[in-house]
C-alpha cells in the first residue's frame, strides 16, 4: 500500500512536471526571440539565450503599432467583461443553485449547451444587431459580445461554488433576522469569493486573448485589441517580422499572467480560509 501511494505521488509529480515544461518552454522561446537581434534570429544555430540582447525589437514594435492604445483597449474590454460577469451571473448562480426546479434544471443545461455552438454560427447575426445598435467598430460592442459569450459558462462555474456552500448557514442568518439580499451580500458572498475570483479570471482571459469577434466587428486601428493588432507584423507574403512580432506577443501575454498570479493568491487565501473556518 505504501509503496503503490507513493509511486502514484511520483506519477503526479512526473505528470506536473511535464505539464508545467509543456507550458513554460514555448514561454521562455518567445522570450528569448523577443531580445534577440536580426542576425541572431536568422542563425540556422539557434542558441536559448541571445548572445547579443537588444530592445531594438520592443522599440521597432510600438513604432510600427499602436500597442498601447490596443493594449488600452483590451484592458477595458477585459475589465468590464469580467466586472459585467461576475455582477450578473452572482445572483443567477444563486437562483440556479437554490431553487432546484423543471425550469432551473432546463436552464443550467442550455447553459452547458450552448457553449458547443461555433463562433462562425452567430456572428453573422451579431453583426448585424451591432449595426442596428450602432455599435460596430467600438469597444463597447465588442464588451456586449464578450459578456454574451462568456457569461453562461461563468454562471456554469459559479452555480458549482454556489451548492458547495452548506445551506444552514443561510437559514442561521435568517433566523437572526437576515433578509434575502442581506444573506446574499453578508454570508455567500464572502464563502463565494474563491468562486468570484476564478469567474473572474476565466472572463477575464477569455476577453483578453479573444481574437475571432474582434477581428471581425473591428475595423479602425483607433478601436482593435492587441490580438488583432498582433496580425499586423505578418507581411503580405506571410513572412512574419519575427523580432518585432515576439516583443509584441510578450507585451501581450504578461498582463494575463500578472492577473492571474494577483488573482491565484487571492483565490488560494479563500480555500485555505473556508477550510479554516469549517
Amino acid at each position: 500500500m505504501i509503496r503503490t501511494g507513493r509511486a502514484a505521488r511520483a506519477g503526479q509529480y512526473l505528470a506536473l512536471t511535464g505539464y508545467l515544461v509543456f507550458l513554460t518552454v514555448p514561454f521562455l522561446w518567445l522570450l528569448s526571440l523577443s531580445f534577440k537581434p536580426v542576425r541572431e534570429l536568422a542563425s540556422l544555430h539557434p542558441t536559448w539565450l541571445p548572445r547579443d540582447p537588444t530592445l531594438a525589437n520592443f522599440r521597432q514594435a510600438f513604432e510600427e503599432q499602436p500597442l498601447l492604445r490596443a493594449a488600452g483597449n483590451s484592458l477595458v474590454a477585459a475589465v468590464s467583461t469580467a466586472l459585467i460577469c461576475v455582477l450578473i451571473a452572482t445572483p443567477m448562480a444563486y437562483v440556479l443553485a437554490r431553487r432546484r426546479t423543471p425550469l432551473t434544471t432546463a436552464a443550467t443545461g442550455w447553459v452547458v449547451v450552448s457553449q458547443a455552438f461555433p463562433f462562425a454560427l452567430v456572428i453573422i447575426p451579431l453583426f448585424l444587431l451591432l449595426r442596428n445598435l450602432r455599435l460596430v467598430d467600438s469597444v463597447p460592442g465588442l464588451i456586449l459580445v464578450y459578456v454574451v459569450w462568456a457569461l453562461p459558462f461563468a454562471l456554469w462555474m459559479l452555480v458549482g461554488h454556489v451548492r458547495a456552500i452548506p445551506p444552514e448557514l443561510e437559514e442561521a442568518a435568517a433566523v437572526d433576522g437576515a433578509g434575502r439580499v442581506r444573506v446574499l451580500v453578508s454570508v455567500v458572498a464572502p464563502l463565494l469569493a474563491p468562486g468570484l475570483a476564478a469567474t473572474a479570471l476565466f472572463a477575464f482571459i477569455t476577453a483578453w486573448n479573444e481574437f475571432f469577434f474582434a477581428l471581425v466587428l473591428l475595423k479602425t486601428p483607433e478601436s482593435r485589441t492587441l490580438p488583432v493588432v498582433l496580425t499586423h507584423f505578418i507581411g503580405a507574403e506571410g513572412v512574419a517580422d519575427l523580432g518585432p512580432l515576439a516583443a509584441a506577443a510578450l507585451v501581450a501575454t504578461v498582463p494575463s499572467l500578472v492577473v492571474f498570479a494577483v488573482i491565484q493568491r487571492r483565490i488560494t487565501s479563500g480555500i485555505a480560509a473556508g477550510a479554516v473556518r469549517a
